[in-house]
């Protein structure tokens, strides 16, 4: 009966909380699984905010140092990921001050860095609803219209943004990773979303993105 319970209670955990409940009892194993799993999508995330390898290797590691100093702060609710890159974000911000720059909004201003290695336009960074009602043709104009954007952007917007859009964070998780609340989290992303569909009409782009909108 009692391991029927355990097995049973286990069930509702995701994978990644039962490896942290198994590490928070001291197996080191699990340790080891989440750093296989997590710091390919860490050092991304920290190249994407620093543009910087080396630095974000060491990142990297210090995350997963303080993930293992804090492992009993975590509760067991399906939001590893968004305690996770809380770690992460705070260590960037922590970076920016350091070095008085803002990386955030440097990570924006021009082409951001893919997993792979490769450049690519912050036009991917926009949703499709918007992304969709733009020829291609004036894709660079819209690119640098959008940095803009996002650079003028409230920097707790901004990282709601890119960490909803781009690093694929649900807004629960989202909201955990920035420590606030989840009707705050989708409220900044609401506001992102308008500001941009609103200044890219005022700034002369395609006018459907207005028809979208009311017809949606």
């Amino acid at each position: 009966m009692d391991s029927e319970k355990t097995s049973s209670k286990s069930s509702t955990y995701s994978e990644d909380d039962q490896r942290m409940i198994r590490l928070q009892e001291g197996d080191s194993t699990a340790f080891n699984e989440l750093v296989e799993l997590w710091q390919g999508p860490l050092f991304g995330f920290f190249v994407r905010s620093t543009r910087d390898e080396h630095l974000s290797e060491d990142l990297v590691q210090e995350t997963l140092l303080r993930l293992y100093r804090n492992c009993w702060d975590y509760l067991p609710k399906g939001l590893f990921k968004g305690f996770l890159f809380r770690i992460a974000r705070n260590l960037v911000i922590d970076y920016s001050r350091r070095t008085t720059n803002d990386v955030l909004i440097r990570s924006v201003r021009g082409c951001a860095v893919g997993r792979d290695g490769e450049e690519f336009d912050m036009l991917q960074l926009v949703p499709d609803d918007i992304a969709s009602a733009f020829d291609r043709a004036v894709q660079d104009e819209l690119a640098t219209a959008v940095r803009g954007i996002l650079q003028d952007l409230p920097e707790e917007q901004r990282q709601t943004f890119l960490l909803h859009h781009y690093e694929s964070l649900t807004l629960a998780e989202v909201a955990d990773a920035m420590h606030t609340s989840l009707p705050t989290a989708k409220s900044r992303l609401r506001l992102v979303k308008e500001k941009l569909r609103n200044l890219l009409v005022c700034r002369g782009f395609v006018n459907e993105i207005i028809s979208e909108n009311e017809s949606s």
